[in-house]
């Protein structure tokens, strides 16, 4: 039991300590930076600064970012669930991938802070158009992934339940799919701080809650305080939801070859 628990311990301190080591490297220069250069707090406030409007006004913090968590997560569930049935759609299809993968990509290249504001003004300022912002953000990342994993099967395996007279969709369920899980779960790493940005730049154009909206009040009032604090919270959270991406990631794929590399080294 103790040994086990030293492990663990051992194991969280691999994983924590060098982050860890290096935020307050990065905080303790930028305090010293700029109590020494006596930059003017609404330029540049040192993290001391920070800390305390975060900490005298933590409820509006917490409640601001759990609006913005939970638009980002329901944004990031629509567009990966579109974004899984589209590659499912695509594999089965070529010439259904040859026709909506261009459409994919438009979408990819065309600016979120550009349609932000017609998406406003179509679906009003409720929950509706930062969900679908957020998910056409993360759409394009998913997609591509889970089919480029789904592609990525084996022969030797297709070819083998071939024999065995399994059909296209047997194949697809059977090998295809799960052998896009490690590329899929990757996908969620980048999707999941793309989802946060979605909602953020939501937030900018509609709406009086979330850190989006924090962070303009912000602007306009010169409290750069708030506004460093605000985006450090966005921060906090995309860390967060990644790291509950890797633990699931951790759980799922024990199997993998890279999480056998990885316990490895742990």
């Amino acid at each position: 039991m103790r040994e086990d628990l030293i492990n663990r311990a051992k194991q969280s301190l691999y994983w924590i300590g060098p982050p860890v080591v290096v935020f307050a490297l990065v905080f303790a220069l930028w305090e010293i930076s700029v109590r020494v250069s006596e930059i003017e707090p609404y330029l540049l406030p040192p993290p001391s600064r920070i800390i305390i409007e975060v900490v005298t006004n933590i409820s509006e913090y917490c409640l601001n970012t759990l609006v913005t968590m939970g638009e980002a997560i329901g944004g990031f569930i629509l567009g990966a669930a579109v974004a899984i049935i589209g590659a499912t759609v695509m594999y089965q299809s070529r010439f259904l991938e040859r026709g909506l993968l261009p459409l994919a990509i438009l979408i990819k290249v065309t600016p979120i802070i550009a349609i932000a504001p017609l998406f406003v003004i179509w679906f009003g300022f409720g929950l509706l158009p930062k969900l679908l912002i957020a998910a056409i953000i993360t759409f394009f990342p998913v997609l591509v992934n889970c089919l480029a994993g789904m592609r990525a099967t084996s022969s030797d395996i297709t070819d083998l339940l071939k024999s065995l007279n399994a059909s296209k969709f047997e194949i697809m369920i059977k090998a295809s799919f799960p052998n896009s899980y490690p590329y899929l779960l990757s996908s969620f790493k980048i999707a999941i701080p793309l989802a946060v940005i979605g909602a953020v730049v939501a937030e900018w154009f509609s709406g009086d809650r979330g850190l989006g909206s924090m962070i303009i009040r912000a602007n306009n009032n010169l409290d750069m305080p708030q506004l460093f604090g605000a985006v450090f919270m966005l921060a906090l959270m995309g860390i967060l939801l990644t790291t509950l991406v890797l633990y699931i990631e951790k759980k799922l794929l024990f199997w993998h070859d890279s999480q056998k590399v990885e316990n490895d080294i742990g």
